[in-house]
């Protein structure tokens, strides 16, 4: 096989955005996980930062938030909706419990 060869049978190989249900992130989405990941910047500035502990969580939930959203936005696949549902969830019963516990937990 020659390399003139080459060419013709990368175009026959799919790729990860060869259906015509997946397509690349636009500009738009990439802007909006920019913001998403200065957000988590932010929030996990905010959480090394903060001395009280009770007062970090409304920062972790919002690291939690912003860390979906940037999977949502930059997995080019259905399942990355699936993936991200799925961090957001099990990171929002995390920080739920976390909650619970600190306040006192439940009482028998």
């Amino acid at each position: 096989m020659s390399i003139e060869g080459s060419s013709d049978l990368i175009s026959v190989i799919s790729g990860p955005f060869s259906s015509s249900y997946i397509s690349p992130p636009s500009e738009s989405a990439e802007l909006a996980a920019l913001l998403c990941g200065i957000i988590a910047l932010y929030a996990v500035i905010r959480i090394i930062r903060e001395p009280d502990v009770m007062r970090k969580l409304p920062f972790l939930n919002v690291f939690s938030f912003a860390i979906a959203g940037i999977m949502a936005l930059m997995i080019p696949h259905p399942l990355g909706v699936v993936a991200a549902a799925a961090y957001f969830i099990g990171s929002t019963f995390e920080s739920n419990a976390i909650a619970s516990t600190w306040a006192g937990g439940v009482e028998e």
